[in-house]
């Protein structure tokens, strides 16, 4: 066995942040909860967690200059993984009750509320996962739990620089759209895996062991 992994768990005001942090232990990481920039660049992963608004969770990762802090991790090759909203905010941009809000920019598409009957989509669903994803090895099969009435619906990137393309994870609900996705050292769910019993554990265990 090697040494644990650090992973930092950013607090910038937003997400379930001691839920996520106890999540990351159990999978076997050692968590800090902290806005410390040098502790989040030097941490073996960082996870970025998001709850409420695209808006709103926004400005708060511009308060603590979060856009840069990913972007430098990324440039280095260093893991990053967004969960709920912390996984909308990598996308260009956010459309919500009228308000269009630029996003971190890290893949194109929108992010805009889901075509479905009952809002918010709230429970256990399934996942439609590529047979070569790390994140769902071994866990494809399972259930993962969702809190959301925004998601994005289009995947249109095919590589990204140097890495191999992108694994794209399929749910549905009212329509298809994107649950999770690993990109090189970005990764991302929109269902939270903190609150996904085992099958979360599984996966951030997943992540973590490609740190």
């Amino acid at each position: 066995m090697g040494a644990q992994k650090r992973v930092v768990v950013l607090d910038y005001g937003s997400g379930n942040i001691h839920s996520a942090a106890k999540a990351v232990e159990a999978a076997g990481g050692i968590a800090e909860i902290t806005a410390d920039r040098a502790a989040a660049m030097d941490a073996d992963g960082l996870v970025v967690p998001g709850v409420g608004a695209f808006a709103a969770v926004m400005s708060q990762l511009d308060a603590v200059r979060g856009a840069e802090l990913v972007e430098r991790r990324l440039a280095g090759g260093r893991p990053v993984l967004g969960i709920c909203v912390g996984m909308q905010v990598l996308f260009d941009r956010g459309i919500e009750r009228g308000t269009d809000t630029e996003g971190l920019g890290e893949w194109p598409g929108t992010v805009r509320e889901l075509q479905a009957q009952i809002l918010p989509h709230i429970g256990w669903n399934t996942v439609n996962a590529p047979p070569e994803s790390v994140l769902f090895d071994g866990i494809g099969e399972e259930r993962f739990y969702f809190v959301h009435s925004y998601a994005a619906t289009d995947w249109t990137l095919d590589a990204y620089g140097a890495f191999s393309p992108p694994k794209v994870t399929w749910a549905q609900y009212g329509e298809p759209f994107i649950a999770a996705v690993e990109n090189g050292p970005l990764s991302a769910t929109q269902f939270h895996p903190e609150k996904s019993g085992n099958a979360g554990i599984r996966l951030l265990r997943n992540w973590i062991g490609t740190l």
